[in-house]
């Protein structure tokens, strides 16, 4: 059983299967979720549409959102889970700040999976033409992040039983 309050940030390229995966975690965990892609101020929306990759300088405010948030649900000793592309190690340190209650989930999967699971989702904002820059500016999390990690290629029953699985292992 986990004994103290944690946020697992749940992690990967577009269409890797980020909102399934961590909707039925928070469900599984009965903690609070929620999806990283709505604190995206406008602008990072209107350009992400236009087809246009967002810059580190784009990402900025949208990131010290998502850190508000885990920051906020941990101060008040609240478990949750939140959905973040978080795409580098300078994005995550900053997610993370050294606390280790938070906690990545890191969806790892080839980028023709991916593909191939974009050019069938519609009403996102995100269009399958930036996932080549997305897989450009990804830097996997490394063994010092201590990522969770489940493949892309699993069943999401399999993906939360090993995330619950390790997490539990982690916080006891």
């Amino acid at each position: 059983m986990i004994q103290r309050p944690f946020v697992l940030v749940v992690m990967g390229v577009s269409g890797s299967g980020k909102t399934t995966l961590a909707t039925a975690l928070a469900r599984s965990l009965n903690v609070a979720f929620e999806e990283g892609d709505t604190l995206h101020p406008p602008a990072n929306v209107a350009k992400m549409k236009a087809g246009q990759p967002l810059s580190d300088d784009d990402r900025a405010p949208w990131l010290a959102r998502v850190k508000e948030w885990i920051e906020t649900h941990l101060d008040h000793g609240q478990s949750g889970i939140i959905t973040c592309s978080a795409l580098k190690r300078a994005y995550r340190d900053v997610l993370r700040a050294n606390r280790a209650n938070v906690v990545l989930v890191y969806i790892d999967g080839d980028e023709s999976l991916i593909r191939q699971r974009l050019s069938g989702r519609k009403g996102h904002f995100m269009p399958p033409s930036l996932l080549s820059s997305q897989f450009a500016t990804l830097e996997p999390p490394t063994e010092n992040e201590h990522p969770i990690v489940v493949s892309a290629a699993d069943i999401p029953s399999e993906q939360v039983r090993k995330a619950i699985e390790a997490l539990t292992l982690r916080l006891r």
